[in-house]
């Protein structure tokens, strides 16, 4: 790999600007450890310029949400002719909205919760608490609301008392024009990293979420110490397995490529639901794909370089 050099893109203009840089720093050190030449580069308005002037060898994309996620740098990629590590960007938009998501995985008979996506104008237009009664009725409670793009938990909440649910509902708006809201299960949060290989995607192994406040969100993603992680999650073999499939089917039915992660939850019966998939994982100290990496005995620089190369070779 002494021969390549690869461009990192991070940071961009998206809520989660920060944790994108975070990310970015981490993976070009993992990469530069395995002799990979790295350079870091901001989504901005030089993007475009240094593409087509240094036309990298590679590009990874470690952008979170906003256009990193939703198919927009990965189509300016493909305008240019650079390989990059990931999803293309059609399939990008439908692992990106939400609900698509969910239901293209309903559809093909695997769990996932109960849901009702609602614009903002519904609630302008029909008025708010007729709305939210019938919201209530329709799934009961606890209710888990979250914007139907984005990521990083920002906008989610968990309403478990009815008189909450217009403020969690104005916190969810706050960083989108649609809300998802589910049923919320309780039970084991996990994650599933799943890498596409000679022989097609497999999963890694589920990193197991224990969050202090019982509610994995922004705060406690991404604040050493506030939440506990156990890699690999401690869950029955036959649970563990079904959590990987579920994994690998998301990954296969939407179409993803190279590498994904599936955020899941096992419910008291041991089945697994489907929450959402990511197509640009994390990648900080405290991001759960490294974690499942470093549980299968492999380092990030060795995972990435390989994706790498796959993607060169796919011109």
């Amino acid at each position: 790999m002494s021969d390549r050099w690869v461009a990192v893109l991070a940071g961009g203009l998206s809520h989660e600007r920060e944790v994108s840089l975070r990310s970015g720093r981490r993976l070009s050190a993992a990469l530069r450890s395995v002799g990979v030449t790295v350079a870091e580069w901001d989504a901005d308005s030089r993007l475009l310029s240094r593409i087509s002037q240094e036309r990298p060898d590679a590009v990874v994309v470690a952008l979170h949400g906003g256009e990193g996620e939703n198919g927009a740098v990965q189509s300016v990629l493909d305008m240019f002719g650079i390989p990059y590590v990931g999803t293309d960007p059609r399939a990008c938009r439908r692992a990106w909205d939400k609900p698509t998501a969910k239901a293209e995985l309903a559809r093909a008979g695997l769990a996932t919760p109960d849901w009702v996506v609602l614009p903002h104008s519904t609630f302008r237009e029909l008025g708010a608490q007729a709305v939210l009664d019938a919201l209530v009725a329709k799934l009961g409670l606890p209710l888990m609301l979250k914007p139907d793009q984005g990521g990083s938990a920002l906008g989610a909440h968990v309403v478990r008392d009815a008189a909450d649910l217009p403020s969690a509902m104005v916190g969810a708006l706050s960083y989108g024009d649609t809300v998802l809201v589910e049923q919320f299960i309780e039970g084991t949060e996990v994650a599933i990293g799943v890498l596409d290989g000679p022989d097609g995607p497999t999963a890694l192994p589920a990193v197991q979420i224990e969050a202090a406040n019982g509610v994995y969100d922004y705060t406690a993603r991404y604040t050493a110490g506030l939440t506990t992680y156990r890699a690999p999650a401690e869950l029955p073999e036959e649970t563990a397995a079904a959590a990987g499939e579920l994994a690998v089917a998301a990954h296969r039915l939407l179409g993803l490529r190279d590498v994904s992660r599936t955020d899941a939850i096992i419910d008291r019966d041991g089945t697994v639901h489907f929450l959402e998939v990511n197509v640009s994982p994390g990648l900080t100290e405290t991001s759960l794909l490294p974690m499942a990496i470093e549980a299968a005995d492999r380092s990030l620089g060795e995972v990435f370089a390989t994706l790498v190369e796959r993607a060169i070779s796919r011109g």
